[in-house]
């Protein structure tokens, strides 16, 4: 399994032979300004909820690489009414796809298109592929759900907000990797905007002190688990 980043929460996962691109918000992110969204591969779309920030590009790029959109029922069904392709879920749901399981978990957070209307409720991914398995945690506030997916899920990484403001700070980000169980931590959603810029070396040592590895990947850089 590998897993790329595309700048704020937005990701890449090869996984089974396939390509899942998660929370597409690529084209308006500056820092962002060397990936070319018309090289990006997608089987499949994973959508943790309708903010701006996490779906600016699913429409063209699931228009060019004809990618089933996964996500909630609300979001999953708007896509699919402006003729893309989609599959709807909902909390606590799973799915076998061709490249592993899917299961749609909680998350602690708002969800709605930027017209306004709305997105129905906002969540998480549990994927388990390829041996590996690993939680999208989406936008999020610290939660006892997450004490839940050790319980079906050893986990071998954990992907989760550490920016604050709109999502758990570094602290609660710590205490959520203890919940699920897992001691290697991608950080996401930080530093793109003002209200959620991070001490990276702070943030780092942290994780450091409570025997965890955080890691802070520059925007195209991979990992393989």
């Amino acid at each position: 399994m590998k897993i790329t980043f595309y700048g704020h929460a937005a990701l890449g996962i090869e996984v089974g032979g396939k390509y899942i691109l998660v929370d597409p918000y690529i084209s308006a992110n500056p820092e962002a300004f060397h990936i070319n969204i018309n090289e990006i591969k997608a089987d499949y779309i994973l959508l943790t909820h309708a903010h701006s920030d996490h779906i600016l590009d699913v429409e063209y790029i699931a228009s060019r690489t004809n990618a089933i959109i996964v996500s909630n029922f609300e979001v999953a069904t708007y896509y699919g009414q402006k003729g893309l392709k989609y599959h709807p879920m909902n909390i606590g749901g799973s799915w076998k796809f061709d490249f592993g399981k899917v299961k749609y978990v909680n998350a602690v957070h708002s969800s709605s298109f930027p017209d306004g209307s709305y997105g129905g409720n906002p969540g998480g991914f549990v994927i388990e592929g390829e041996h590996k398995n690993i939680y999208i945690a989406g936008d999020t506030a610290l939660a006892m759900d997450m004490k839940l997916i050790p319980l079906r899920t050893k986990l071998d990484l954990a992907i989760l907000p550490i920016g604050n403001n709109f999502t758990m700070d570094i602290e609660d980000a710590i205490l959520a990797s203890d919940f699920v169980q897992c001691d290697k931590i991608l950080g996401v959603h930080y530093d793109t905007f003002g209200y959620i810029v991070v001490n990276q070396e702070d943030a780092i040592h942290q994780f450091f002190n409570k025997g965890k590895d955080l890691m802070l990947l520059k925007i195209g850089e991979s990992i393989e688990l």
